[in-house]
C-alpha cells in the first residue's frame, strides 16, 4: 500500500516502490527499461548507490543508499519519476498510441492541470521502507528477487532468470544488465558526508 507521507531525510537506504498508474503495463508496453536505468546512471553521477533493484512491465522496486545532496530523497524519487515518465510518453506518442495516451491524459485531476501536468504515469505516491540492519536490506533483496517469479507474473522460473533484475549479482557475484553496488559496501560509506 503507498505510503502517503514524505520522507524527510537527505541521506540513508531506502527501498523504494513505485508503480504506473492503475498498474497500467507502461514499462513494458514502452519497453521503457534503459530510461529506468538512465534514472539510475543519474544517481550513480550524484554520488548515489544502486544496491539492487528489479524492473517489472508496470512498477519498480530499489534499494538504493542515498548520499547526502542536500536535497530531500523524496524530492529526488519524485524527480526520477518524471523524467521516466517523459520518456514512456514520448515513446507512446512515438508508436502512435493514442487512446493510451487520452486514457492517461484524462487521468490528470485539477491539481496536476493546474501545474500544467499532461499525463497521469504514475500512481501519485510512491512506497518506501528505511533500511538500516544489513538483515532488513537483505529480505528487501529477497522479496525484489523473487518479484518476477511468484504470483500471476510468472516473468520468469527463477530468479536470476529475470533480465532486468540484481539477482545474478546476489546470486552468482557476476553483474547482470546494470551494474549495482554490494549493500554490505555501504558499512564502508559515511552517507551523511555530501560529496
Amino acid at each position: 500500500m503507498p505510503v502517503k507521507h514524505t520522507i524527510t531525510a537527505t541521506e540513508g537506504v531506502y527501498f523504494i516502490t513505485f508503480t504506473c498508474y492503475r498498474w497500467m503495463r507502461l514499462i513494458a508496453i514502452t519497453d521503457a527499461y534503459d530510461i529506468i536505468y538512465k534514472w539510475f546512471d543519474h544517481l550513480k553521477c550524484k554520488g548515489h548507490y544502486i544496491c539492487g533493484y528489479v524492473i517489472m512491465p508496470n512498477h519498480v522496486h530499489a534499494l538504493i543508499a542515498f548520499r547526502n545532496s542536500g536535497q530531500l530523497i523524496n524530492t529526488i524519487v519524485g524527480n526520477g519519476k518524471r523524467f521516466i515518465a517523459y520518456g514512456i510518453i514520448d515513446r507512446l506518442k512515438r508508436d502512435g498510441a493514442s487512446q493510451l495516451l487520452a486514457q492517461l491524459s484524462s487521468a490528470v485531476d485539477k491539481s496536476g492541470q493546474m501545474k500544467h501536468k499532461m499525463h497521469e504515469v504514475w500512481e501519485r505516491s510512491f512506497d518506501w521502507k528505511e533500511c538500516r540492519t544489513n538483515a532488513f536490506m537483505l529480505q528487501k533483496l529477497n522479496y525484489i528477487h523473487d518479484n518476477p517469479c511468484k504470483g500471476r507474473w510468472m516473468l520468469a522460473s527463477a530468479p536470476i532468470d529475470y533480465m532486468h533484475s540484481s539477482a545474478q549479482y546476489y546470486i552468482y557475484g557476476l553483474q547482470g544488465v546494470y551494474d549495482i553496488y554490494h549493500y554490505c559496501k555501504l558499512a564502508d560509506i559515511d552517507l551523511t558526508r555530501p560529496l
